[in-house]
Parts: C-alpha cells; sequence; structure tokens
C-alpha cells in the first residue's frame, strides 16, 4: 500500500511503525474471508482490509477520527485471524492498538459510551472493585426495566455475565513462594491475573499444584497485577503502559534476585500483551528490562509441554477444545494444549471453524453485545456438535462467554491436567461421570 507520511510524522515512532504495516500491506483478500466480523456483516469496512484503508486515512490526514470510522475499528474484535493468512506478515495488532490510541486521544464518544468505558477501566482490573462491582449487579439489574431503551438493552446484556455465585477470594493469590514438591528443577512466576481471581479462582490453585508437583518453585511477586491488556485495547494506553510498566519491574527483582526460569500465564489474552510488552516499551527506559520478561513469559501449556507429567488418573471424557484467539494467534499456539489433552487420556473433539472467534474479545462481549452474541451462538452450536462431556478452554473470558451459552461444563485446560496428575476434579465435572482411576 502507498503511504504519504510526511517526514514530520515519522519523527513520532508510532507513526513510522504504522507506516511501515501499511505500507507491507498488499490489500489483497486473503484476510477477509478469515474475519469473524466480515462473515457475520459482510461489510467490507467490517475486514482488515477495510480498516487498514480507514485507519491509513486517518493516521495520514492526522484528521479527528470521524463516527464512521470509529464504528469500524471498534467492531475489530482483535481476535488476530487475519494475521495468520497474511500472505506479507502485516502486523495487524500493532496497527490496530495504534488507530484505537489515536481514536482515544482526539475523538468525542457519547456521554454514555465514555461513562461505560471509563466504569469498565476502573473495575476489571481491580479484582476487588471488581468482586464488589459483582456483587453490586444484581441489585441494578431490576432497574433495568425503568432505563431508557438504549441503555436497557446493554445493561441487560451484561446481566448474562455475573455469575449466580462468586469463589471466595483464594490464599494462593496472595504474593508468596510455594515450594517445589521433591527436587527443584525450575523456578517461575505465575502471574495470577485480575478478573480471574474474582471469577475463577480454580484456575491459578489448579496452576500451582500442578507445577509444583513436577518440580517447580512458584513465585508470586509483589507488585505484579493486571497485565494492562484490557486498557491497551481501549485505547487507554497511558493506564496500560503504567501497569505494565509496574508489573516490568516487580518481576525483574525476581529475575535479578533468586532467578526465574519462566513468567508462567494461564490466560491467553494476558500471555498475549505480556509477551509484547518488548514491543511496547522497544523506545523507552524499560526496553531492555520489558524484552528479558517478554522472551521470559510464556503459556501455561508451553511450560508443561516440557515436562514430562506423570499421569495419575485414565480420564473417561469427550472434550471440545476451544482454541482461543490469542493463543493460536496471538501466540501462535495450536497444537501444545490438544497434545497435552490427547496424551493425558481424553478424547479431544475438535469443533469446525475452529479458528473463528467466539465473540468474547475482553471487555467486546459488554462494549459490542450484538456481534458478540451471534459470534457466541455459532461458536457454541460447533463446540456442542459431537456431544462432549466437556469444553476446554485457556482464556478466562473465552470460557465466561462460552459458558454463558451452553449447558455443558466449562473447564480451563491446566484444571484437566491438575486433575489427571493427581489434583481433584474440577468442581465444574461434579456432575459428569468419574473416569477409572
Amino acid at each position: 500500500m502507498q503511504t504519504n507520511f510526511t517526514p514530520e510524522q515519522l519523527i513520532n515512532p508510532a507513526m513510522a511503525s504504522s507506516n511501515e504495516e501499511l505500507r507491507a500491506c498488499l490489500q489483497c483478500d486473503y484476510c477477509i474471508t478469515n474475519c469473524p466480523t466480515y462473515q457475520v456483516l459482510d461489510d467490507e469496512f467490517d475486514s482488515p482490509r477495510g480498516r487498514i484503508y480507514l485507519i491509513k486515512e486517518m493516521l495520514e490526514s492526522e484528521r479527528k477520527p470521524d463516527r464512521k470510522t470509529v464504528k469500524y475499528i471498534d467492531r475489530c474484535l482483535s481476535c488476530l485471524a487475519c494475521m495468520s493468512t497474511c500472505p506479507s506478515s502485516v502486523h495487524y495488532m500493532h496497527l490496530v492498538d495504534h488507530a484505537r490510541e489515536y481514536i482515544e486521544e482526539n475523538y468525542q464518544r457519547p456521554l454514555f459510551d465514555r461513562g461505560l468505558r471509563w466504569t469498565l477501566a476502573q473495575i476489571l482490573p481491580y479484582p476487588g472493585r471488581f468482586r464488589l462491582a459483582m456483587r453490586w449487579a444484581q441489585l441494578i439489574k431490576p432497574l433495568a426495566l425503568v432505563m431508557p431503551w438504549a441503555i436497557r438493552g446493554k445493561i441487560r446484556h451484561m446481566m448474562e455475565f455475573v455469575p449466580k455465585k462468586l469463589p471466595s477470594p483464594s490464599m494462593n493469590d496472595k504474593p508468596q513462594v510455594f515450594p517445589a514438591i521433591g527436587v527443584r528443577k525450575h523456578r517461575v512466576a505465575l502471574m495470577t491475573g485480575c478478573a480471574q481471581k474474582a471469577l475463577n479462582t480454580d484456575i491459578n490453585d489448579a496452576t500451582i499444584r500442578v507445577l509444583r508437583r513436577h518440580g517447580c518453585e512458584v513465585v508470586v511477586a509483589h507488585g505484579v497485577g493486571c497485565c494492562g491488556a484490557l486498557t491497551h485495547h481501549m485505547g487507554k494506553s497511558r493506564a496500560s503502559h503504567a501497569a505494565a510498566a509496574r508489573n516490568i519491574r516487580a518481576l525483574m527483582k525476581e529475575v535479578n534476585g533468586a532467578g526465574l526460569d519462566a513468567v508462567v500465564i494461564n490466560t491467553s489474552g494476558c500471555g498475549t500483551m505480556v509477551k509484547d510488552y518488548g514491543h511496547i516499551f522497544r523506545n523507552e527506559a524499560l526496553a531492555d528490562e520489558a524484552a528479558t520478561i517478554s522472551t521470559l513469559t510464556k503459556d501455561i501449556t508451553e511450560v508443561l509441554s516440557d515436562i514430562e507429567l506423570d499421569h495419575k488418573v485414565t480420564p473417561g471424557l469427550r472434550v471440545a477444545y476451544h482454541a482461543t484467539c490469542s493463543l493460536q494467534f496471538g501466540q501462535r499456539i495450536r497444537f501444545a494444549p490438544k497434545k497435552l489433552l490427547k496424551a493425558a487420556g481424553f478424547t479431544v473433539l475438535e469443533p469446525r471453524d475452529s479458528h473463528t472467534c467466539c465473540g468474547s474479545a475482553g471487555t467486546y462481549n459488554l462494549l459490542q453485545p450484538e456481534v458478540s452474541g451471534q459470534l457466541k451462538a455459532r461458536k457454541v452450536k460447533t463446540l456442542e456438535t459431537g456431544a462432549p462431556d466437556a469444553i476446554a478452554a485457556g482464556n478466562i473470558g473465552c470460557m465466561i462467554q462460552i459458558g454463558s451459552g451452553t449447558r455443558v461444563p466449562v473447564v480451563h485446560t491446566v484444571e484437566l491436567l491438575d486433575w489427571v496428575t493427581g489434583g481433584p476434579m474440577p468442581r465444574a465435572l461434579e456432575g459428569v461421570a468419574r473416569s477409572a482411576e
């Protein structure tokens, strides 16, 4: 694609980076049919090619974003499926992230949208606030009936994701060191997430257990919090970069202290973000430290793939595996989770169109409920084909999204691997027939 940025514009590192990505784009159509929003909406501007054209026009002219551009950029899931088919390797994630930051700084959204985005940014990254918000949600629910229609629809949709019961906070999420069981072979830091700690404490508990049983000393480091992804993808770069910088400094204390073999993440959306710290801070004082943390970061399935797991249970379950976008496209991890589950004795069902997003995408299901709902319905239908006993996924957002549309138990991959290596059966599977041990 031909671009016309001025030399003055290209002094800005973000503009220079976006210029490189735009010039690499061939404006072919390989990405279009792979795009979930294009599949649902059948609009050229709801495809990567259409959005790239809008981004080019917006950034090149340095104009205030118009409603049309904002609408189509907002409707992008950032699922990154387009990157898997791009013949010229355009890094669309960096391009759309820059566009969102530009929109956030230069566009005045309607009052309700501004308030909603501000509220999400102030609540979701903070487990305590998020837990309190969930407890108040049931009280707010009856008020939706008397709210204006446009607002009522969005509030009612949000109520679908409010769990009937919140787990008690897990003491395992507090900063501490869990010694390896037996001979210590590795020392790893676990990033425990933010919303996940309020919605499902079993995931971190299972991760700690399975790592300790296989010779890992597990560190929950002081000062590590939200990875910054939730605010980053809303264009709120100042908040996201501040969160990321805190994590980098806290984790580097461990690296420079007793050392780390890996930074383990069990939420794939967070993993994609942390692995990108090196790019985000490439022009800042934290560049070297950020690159170090990005290099050390591994998804839990990457870590377990390098360990010979000691299987103690032979499961008799059929598991439909949901390949999260942030894992298969953002981190390019496509086979490790399925191989681990198959090696553990599960019958792994791979649904049709496994590359298609479930519609969760961070805050997307809250900000774009109509498109998200259509994608959820499609995903649930394909996952339920084959009558699985359970659905496995590697991201809490996807688990909540899919779980709100099916009665099939949804569990994290690591919960299943913890169970078959000596941990408890996942609570979500208590109604499912037990395996032969």
